[in-house]
């Protein structure tokens, strides 16, 4: 299996997605529960924020974070 191109991925995703929607968004790269598990113990992705009751991502940091774990 080839690297991931995380810079074309960007440049196809939406600028936010929420936590819930990054598994469908990313085709299964990371599941939700991860990225909550991952918040609660302090190593999760950058710029986290809450829109209403949904945790939001920046979606360029939360690919950062992806790449830094691959």
């Amino acid at each position: 299996m080839g690297k991931i191109d995380f810079q074309n991925l960007a440049d196809r995703l939406p600028p936010v997605m929420s936590r819930t929607e990054a598994p469908r968004l990313l085709g299964g790269m990371v599941s939700s529960k991860t990225l909550a598990n991952a918040d609660s113990l302090g190593i999760g992705p950058d710029g986290r924020f809450k829109i209403g009751r949904k945790v939001c991502y920046q979606t360029d940091l939360l690919l950062d974070w992806l790449e830094k774990r691959a």
